[in-house]
């Protein structure tokens, strides 16, 4: 519960729930969207200091938020979509959605986690937590999608080109014509 008038960002309170959740149960990889909208009205999060409206918390929770969703508006790279509807915090390694990068190397990270000055102190251990959790826990290799890969789409397009000869003959034939 939020013990002081502290105005926090939509985005710190969607990561304090997601960050609440992996702590209560170690042992899941993801959370359902549900899950997380009921921990943010089960921690107070969701009223404090000022209600927060359903239709922002599941626009963060769709894309705001997701660094392997392309971005809409916000580029922050907090949270990772495992499965439709199912997301968890960002680890290291994680896919992150081309358009959420830095324009240039040395230009600004976008957020990841909240600036610790400005949640809570009840919440800051959960700052501490998360940096130990996400360099013990390493990101799964990130689920290829080959359906939508449009090189892996080319495979055998050009295989009537070579129907009726076999490609060492090809090359042969090449390097007999004049140049």
């Amino acid at each position: 519960m939020i013990t002081n008038g502290t105005s926090l960002k939509l985005a710190d309170r969607i990561w304090i729930a997601v960050a609440t959740l992996h702590r209560e149960a170690p042992a899941r990889e993801d959370f359902t969207r549900a899950e997380i909208r009921s921990k943010l009205r089960d921690t107070g999060l969701m009223d404090l200091p000022v209600a927060l409206r359903p239709q922002s918390v599941n626009a963060h929770l769709k894309e705001h938020l997701v660094a392997n969703v392309p971005p809409s508006s916000s580029k922050y790279r907090m949270l990772f979509e495992t499965q439709p509807g199912s997301l968890r915090l960002l680890r290291a390694g994680d896919f992150i959605d081309p358009g959420r990068q830095p324009r240039r190397p040395s230009s600004h990270i976008p957020k990841h986690i909240p600036v610790r000055d400005e949640i809570p102190d009840n919440y800051r251990p959960l700052l501490d937590w998360y940096e130990t959790w996400s360099k013990e826990t390493h990101a799964p290799d990130a689920p290829i999608n080959w359906e939508n890969d449009p090189l892996i789409q080319l495979i055998g397009s050009g295989k009537h080109i070579w129907a009726d000869e076999h490609a060492d003959e090809y090359v042969n034939r090449l390097r007999e014509e004049p140049t």
